[in-house]
This record gives structure tokens, sequence and C-alpha cells, in this order.
């Protein structure tokens, strides 16, 4: 679980198998050496607005059944952002870090736990996105929000099957053994 002094991010992944969707220790590590700048976030096509909020952070853990009839689990930490435009400038990394670390107080927080961010203007319904990696863009921190999309975990995992057979038994692997 997440620490209040960081401690965890450093040895966890900061993608969860996907550089579109952060894990919140990976996106924390990253802050950690940019305290002092802005952090941004995009989402459709513009930025939040100067005056978000990070107005709660959850942690759940789910048990499903998939569409092919599998038992599915997941750890999943909810970061609501409230999109609304007050006299001030974006949160610095640091702050926003610093709420994290407070949640830690009282919140167990998985670090490898997919990362979904809600997204409101306080009148529209709430959002749904993933984060990808942060970059550095003129002096702030940009994360770049997209819309979560839904998923066949079946097919998921047969996909991933297929891409590792093609990468252990494709033509630029022949000097490699076959994994199958």
């Amino acid at each position: 679980m997440l620490t209040s002094d960081n401690r965890e991010f450093e040895s966890t992944p900061a993608i969860a198998g996907d550089p579109e969707d952060i894990t919140i220790a990976g996106l924390l590590g990253f802050l950690a050496g940019h305290e002092d700048r802005q952090l941004v976030f995009f989402h459709d096509g513009r930025p939040v607005k100067p005056g978000y909020h990070v107005t709660e952070v959850k942690a759940g853990t789910f048990a499903a059944l998939d569409c092919g009839a599998n038992p599915e689990s997941w750890t999943e930490i909810f970061v609501q952002l409230w999109d609304v435009d007050e006299d001030r400038t974006h949160m610095p990394a640091g702050k926003f870090s610093a709420i994290i670390r407070k949640v830690t107080e009282h919140v167990d927080l998985d670090p490898s736990a997919r990362l979904t961010f809600e997204v409101s203007d306080g009148v529209r319904p709430i959002a749904l996105y993933r984060a990808a990696l942060p970059r550095l863009v003129g002096g702030a921190v940009h994360v770049d929000l997209s819309p979560r999309p839904a998923s066949c975990k079946p097919r998921d995992r047969w996909l991933e099957e297929e891409r590792k057979a093609k990468a252990c038994c494709g033509p630029s692997a022949s000097a490699q053994p076959c994994c199958r």
C-alpha cells in the first residue's frame, strides 16, 4: 500500500501494461521531481480550468464475472477532479502529491492499482478517464486524460497471447526458441 512518506513509489511500475494507463505510484513518482511546477490535466481536447479541485480520492476492490464467465478482480483508485475556474493558477504538482499523501493516512492505496480520474464541472455528469504518462511542457507538468474504454477481458487476454506468440516466434525472433 502507499505510505505517506512515498517509499513504495520507487519500486512500483509506472504503468499498468499500457502507456495510456499510468498507476498512482507512477504519477506520484514523476511528480516527485517537479513539485513546484503547475500540474495541468487535459481532457476532451482542453486543459482543466486553473481553479480545479481534487474533491475526492477513493480506493476500491472489485470482484466481477466477465462476459466469458471468468471471475475477475482488481483494485482501482479514483481521483475526482472538479473542473472549475477560480482566480488562481493550476495546482502545483507538490500540492497534488500532498493531497494523495494525506489520503494515505486514512485509506490504503495500492500503488499498482488501476488509476481512474472522474472529471466534472459540477453541471455535466462525471466522465471517467485514464491518465497517460506525464510530460513536461513549457515549465508545467501535463497529464493527458483519455476516456476510459470498455473492454472484453477474454478477447484482451487472447490478443495478448497472440502478441506474445508473434514476438517470440515471429521472423524477427528466429534466433529464439518458440514459446508455444
